[in-house]
């Protein structure tokens, strides 16, 4: 199992989740690098958004607030682990998201096409 370390530098600060790390297997809505850069989620209730976490497969909820939910999500073939975070921006009246994996380079595009799932579930 590839699951690595769970990263120290998460959740968030003044307003803002951690930057991706420069590598290709990190989608962040407050990026400012046109690689890792994903449009924020709509506005969403942390309730609603950890029922849709909950229903996707190998999911762990780690931490949940009125405004931050954190979720491990694990690979099904080698037990990577993908550290994905939501926070609810209710001045800019969005969901921006950070997803990314804790261990290698490229990603194929996984944590990008999960928080776009997300958010094809979120429009319904």
């Amino acid at each position: 199992m590839f699951s690595g370390q769970r990263p120290q530098n998460l959740g968030v600060k003044q307003g803002k989740l951690a930057p991706c790390p420069g590598t290709p297997n990190c989608v962040c809505s407050q990026s400012l690098a046109a690689g890792s850069k994903i449009e924020p989620l709509p506005a969403i209730a942390i309730p609603q958004l950890r029922q849709i976490i909950e229903s996707m497969e190998r999911t762990r909820i780690i931490k949940a607030t009125e405004d931050y939910l954190y979720a491990e999500f694990t690979s099904k073939l080698m037990g990577f682990v993908d550290d994905v975070e939501f926070y609810g921006d209710r001045t800019a009246n969005v969901t921006h998201v950070r997803s990314a994996s804790r261990l290698g380079k490229s990603d194929l595009g996984v944590n990008r096409q999960r928080v776009e799932a997300i958010r094809a579930r979120i429009q319904g």
